[in-house]
């Protein structure tokens, strides 16, 4: 445990160096939902800014979700950095098993998406309510699975492919095909409708309800308004989507990164 804590306050302190950049990008999603609150409230009708705090309330989670998979995803753009440089062969002679680095650097990851969110996730329960001590612990659960699962996409990437362009590619078509098919701006059961009625591709529809920001905002929103409604699958998706990609991460990392 001595090695990974080293390698988690490593990855802290290179977190750090963009402080200012983070506090930009945190002004920015809070923003999204503060400006259009106030903005929506002065210039609609009563009955029109209703519907609007409603959607606000709803899209609230799915900030929070999209700034969590943003910083968790940063500790691949390091990585393929380390492996372009050739850093990593200073990491590799350091008395720290291969296992230990990998376990390390995705803990990292997960944490410090988790560091990231928290004032989006107090947000959002100033704007929509508090939850109870055991749903709380749920929600930092699941978006905990959602971090690490997401870091473990990154470093996946970031240590199979050695070109920066294509790293930077890579994550635009994940942060796309997962940002807009999902339940983050639009409810699933919009979602499948459109599907039902041939405007979506289904395989879209499929996707969104198997994405995992689709389950972690579905989450807090079942705890926080009461719909949709919770259920284990959602649950079950983040633990199995964790799980394949924590482990996928840890042999990436432990294999490909030894050759390089």
């Amino acid at each position: 445990m001595k090695a990974i804590i080293h390698l988690v306050e490593y990855d802290f302190r290179n977190f750090f160096r963009y402080k200012w950049w983070l506090a930009g990008l945190i002004s920015m999603n809070l923003a999204d939902l503060l400006i259009m609150a106030v903005v929506y409230n002065q210039m609609l009708s009563p009955e029109i800014t209703e519907l609007i705090r409603s959607y606000i309330s709803f899209f609230a989670p799915g900030v929070t979700v999209v700034g969590l998979f943003a910083s968790a995803f940063m500790i691949g753009r390091e990585i393929n950095m380390e492996v372009r440089r050739q850093i990593h062969h200073y990491m590799l002679s350091l008395p720290i098993t291969r296992l230990e680095l990998a376990v390390g650097r995705l803990l990292a990851g997960g944490l410090r998406g988790m560091m990231y969110m928290t004032p989006l996730l107090l947000t959002t329960f100033i704007i929509v309510g508090f939850p109870t001590p055991l749903q709380l612990l749920i929600i930092l659960g699941a978006l905990f699975l959602l971090a690490t699962g997401i870091a473990g996409v990154s470093i996946a990437i970031a240590v199979s492919i050695s070109s920066f362009e294509k790293f930077i590619t890579a994550r635009g078509l994940i942060y796309y095909l997962l940002f807009f098919c999902s339940s983050i701006f639009y409810p699933l059961t919009l979602i499948q409708k459109l599907g039902q009625e041939g405007i979506m591709p289904q395989p879209f529809v499929t996707l969104a309800e198997l994405n995992p920001l689709s389950n972690c905002a579905n989450l807090i929103r079942a705890f926080l308004l009461g719909n949709p409604p919770f259920t284990l699958d959602m649950i079950r998706n983040l633990i199995v989507f964790s799980a394949v990609f924590v482990g996928t991460a840890t042999v990436a990392y432990m294999k490909i990164i030894q050759r390089k």
